[in-house]
């Protein structure tokens, strides 16, 4: 590498140190000691390797960067402002303040040029290998001899923490069975914990470890610039396997009294050793210092990187005139297209009756897939269960990334993050399936996905006791009120097929994440619920049966519990009592409807109120208030076939009806 760009990385990675030790100073909060380590490798990522225009962070064919290392996020704030992302110095040192748009882990959509949510380690990993599987997956799909319009890299940075997440492990595992050759990891290999050293708690061989994924593995000194630029440069022009480079570090480096431990890893450095820091590394005293020279080297990059972009535009223009069906296809992705006829075209297939409710969306799906191009799905091992596969198409599978259909193996956790990646693509809706009570192993990324918010799709299947004679391993009681309490998160729960079409319509209009859950035993189609998307599951919750005069009872439910609750009001209007029905598919849903419609709906005087759900009744007293019937579980389910549990719990229509009766209509 030429000399004098060498010194002028070095000058930018002191000016990373300075504005992190500064920010974090300031805000008296912090990890510094990542930025101070991997300083070396930002100048040389942002100076010199990356293939971006920062003036256009969307770049369809950008490379990518995610810090999976969330924590140093002052690390890449540095860089972003000084290569020229929409992120001012004001911002930097507004650093973790009210508002600013530093927060104290990188969060997507709220700061210019970060490409995914990040902080709990290793999530970023996984959203790294789904982003560049995306990206292989669309290029597999557009590109064409001469016409590379899918060629860029996905650079993901974690530290010691992530390494030891299980997900990281989970997400390389995927990425090497499929030799996703688009991905490169950088482990800032510190051998520091929060905690303490490294040492005592962790002595795996990684770089055998990931050798043994199917990786091709590096090792490099943090701050040896001619390593680092010969080992980048043969990864961007020759890359057969996912890489992992090992980037020996010295966390906190420059610190004279702090660096290589772990009291520079998670706070501020302190006012002496500040100035003992910018005096041992010759930065000037003043607060927030750039060097003129740094924020000359990068207003001269900034035109070569927008000439990439330009560039890239004038090709994909002669791509589309020689394309144009492909061309098409792209702009549908790119919009996620859903034709105006896709409600009447769910309504009008023809379903048996009875059915699952896995069974009737995966009969959607099918559907869906003829008519949405972007539409891209997956399970955990158990498409054969969740009926989540698209029939006529194929699997991806290692080296071939023509199909649409990823089978994640037992990896639900890694399954839920590269899901989200594969939305940040932007030109994939990915859907992901598994068994309900397996949410708990994908909570925190679908807590992720809620936050940023992202646009999946997760197919839930197995939803309660009724699934059988798998007992209560695998019967959810309590995952439906813990999804249900996620902000952001749509939970929408399916009483029949009817219902199930919407649902679909509901999730591919919802621009964030939602989560359909659905049932392993077969449900009635219900005359009730043949509704309109905007007169039923469009409101999240609608009456399905209306009381004659004064109601005695009014009923909610969900799921496979409609049904039952319309059969109780039946029971009940025998015996002479007039009942409200009210499916209520999605809560979040009902709650963004105007207080007019909610309150004919649910207020007023509408006699006993009961809950009829096979879960946990957390969160039902909101609608059926605090002396409100729950016919709900307050166990965990038993090892028996269906019919047999619901006679055991109560969830026939004759044991309801009995319990309804004994209750006082003032209750």
């Amino acid at each position: 590498m030429d000399e004098d760009l060498k010194k002028q990385l070095g000058k930018i990675a002191n000016t990373i140190r300075q504005l992190s030790i500064d920010a974090v100073q300031k805000a008296n909060s912090g990890h510094p000691g990542m930025p101070m380590g991997c300083a070396e490798l930002g100048a040389y990522l942002y100076g010199v390797l990356l293939k971006h225009n920062p003036k256009n962070s969307k770049w369809a064919n950008r490379d990518r960067l995610v810090l999976s290392a969330g924590h140093g996020s002052m690390w890449l704030y540095s860089c972003l402002h000084l290569s020229g992302f929409k992120l001012s110095l004001d911002e930097i040192k507004r650093f973790r303040q009210l508002h600013s748009k530093t927060p104290g882990h990188p969060e997507y959509g709220h700061t210019d040029g970060v490409e995914a949510t990040t902080g709990p380690l290793g999530q970023g990993v996984g959203n790294a290998v789904g982003m560049a599987l995306g990206l292989k997956l669309l290029a597999a799909k557009f590109n064409r001899e001469d016409f590379p319009l899918f060629n860029s890299k996905v650079y993901c940075v974690a530290g010691d923490g992530c390494m030891m997440e299980g997900i990281s492990s989970e997400a390389s595992s995927f990425a090497g069975h499929l030799n996703i050759n688009n991905l490169v990891l950088i482990y800032d290999a510190n051998n520091i914990c929060l905690d303490g050293p490294l040492a005592e708690c962790m002595s795996e061989n990684t770089k055998e470890r990931y050798k043994a994924y199917g990786w091709d593995v590096y090792e490099c000194d943090g701050y040896d610039f001619d390593r680092m630029d010969s080992i980048f440069t043969e990864i961007k022009h020759k890359q057969e396997k996912p890489v992992l480079i090992v980037l020996r570090t010295v966390i906190g480096k420059g610190s004279p009294h702090k660096a290589g431990t772990h009291k520079v890893h998670g706070s501020p450095l302190g006012p002496d050793e500040v100035a003992a820091t910018k005096e041992a590394l010759g930065l000037p005293k003043e607060e927030f210092y750039i060097p003129q020279a740094v924020i000359s080297f990068f207003e001269q990059k900034l035109p070569k990187e927008a000439a990439l972009e330009a560039e890239w535009n004038e090709m994909f223009r002669k791509w589309a005139a020689q394309y144009p069906d492909l061309a098409a296809e792209y702009e549908k992705m790119q919009n996620y297209y859903l034709p105006k006829d896709l409600e009447a075209e769910l309504k009008k297939m023809t379903l048996k009756s009875p059915m699952a409710s896995r069974a009737s969306s995966g009969a959607c799906i099918q559907l869906l897939a003829k008519k949405l191009p972007q539409l891209y799905g997956g399970s955990a091992d158990l498409s054969g269960s969740d009926d989540t596969m698209m029939k006529d198409y194929p699997i991806v599978t290692p080296g071939n990334f023509d199909g649409r259909n990823m089978k994640y193996g037992v990896r639900e956790f890694a399954m839920a993050a590269m899901s989200a990646g594969l939305s940040l693509t932007g030109m994939i809706q990915p859907f992901c399936g598994t068994f309900l009570t397996f949410s708990d192993y994908m909570r925190n990324a679908i807590r992720l996905a809620c936050m940023s918010p992202y646009h999946v799709i997760y197919q839930f299947t197995h939803d309660s006791i009724f699934l059988g004679e798998d007992g209560p391993t695998h019967q959810p009681i309590e995952h439906l009120a813990a999804l249900r309490a996620l902000p952001n998160l749509h939970v929408i729960r399916p009483g029949d097929a009817h219902e199930v079409k919407m649902a679909w319509i509901a999730a591919l209009k919802y621009k964030g994440p939602t989560a359909i859950i659905l049932s392993r035993q077969a449900m009635p189609e219900l005359k009730e619920t043949d509704v309109s998307y905007d007169q039923g599951m469009g409101r999240g919750a609608y009456i399905i049966k209306k009381e004659k005069g004064r109601a005695d009872y009014t009923l909610f439910s969900t799921g496979s519990e409609v049904s039952l609750a319309l059969e109780v009001a039946s029971g009940l209007e025998k015996l002479g009592k007039s009942v409200r029905v009210v499916s209520m598919p999605c809560w979040a849903l009902f709650e963004k409807q105007s207080s007019e419609y909610k309150k004919s709906v649910v207020e007023g005087d509408l006699g006993v109120r009961v809950a009829i759900e096979a879960a946990s009744d957390f969160g039902w007293h909101r609608y059926i208030g605090r002396h409100g019937i729950a016919v709900c579980m307050e166990s965990f389910g038993l090892s028996a076939p269906a019919a047999d549990l619901a006679q055991e719990f109560g969830f026939t229509a004759d044991a309801i009806v009995e319990r309804l009766l004994n209750v006082p209509r003032s209750a």
